[in-house]
């Protein structure tokens, strides 16, 4: 019976973490989706990113969603794969994760075609951070160390 007692209580240990990060992840969706909402829609502003010399594109909410998902699901495979490896995986993938956001950054600066598109693309990516952040931080619990 005592076996039993155990596996359970490991098994709901380790399912929190799993849904708090999965809860973040649709978080900083949604917070991304929600900038693109009020700019877009409802402010009016016009996303349009160019690279290089081609011609401007227009930024949809399918893109804003998409990268969303992606950028966050790599995140928590990066750091799945640290705790897997490290006792410090959580200091570890907060650093990395900072320097993402700042290196993300200049992304809008640099593609965005008009203020309002480079202001409204780098809310975006803190809100997507803000969110996702302490998300995982959170849901790293079975973590040693850190």
């Amino acid at each position: 019976m005592a076996m039993t007692t155990t596996i359970e209580s490991t098994t709901s240990t380790i399912a929190r973490p799993n849904w708090a990060r999965a809860l973040g992840v649709v978080g900083a969706v949604i917070a991304a989706a929600a900038v693109w909402a009020i700019a877009v829609p409802l402010l009016g502003v016009q996303l349009l990113v160019r690279f290089g010399t081609g011609a401007p594109e227009s930024v949809g909410i399918a893109y804003v969603v998409g990268a969303g998902v992606i950028g966050s699901v790599a995140g928590w495979g990066l750091l799945v794969l640290l705790e897997r490896r490290t006792s410090r995986a959580r200091t570890i993938w907060t650093a990395i994760a900072i320097v993402a956001i700042l290196m993300s950054l200049s992304l809008p600066l640099y593609a965005g075609v008009s203020t309002s598109t480079k202001v409204t693309l780098a809310v975006m990516h803190v809100g997507v951070a803000a969110v996702l952040i302490p998300a995982m931080r959170r849901g790293s619990g079975l973590q040693r160390g850190a």
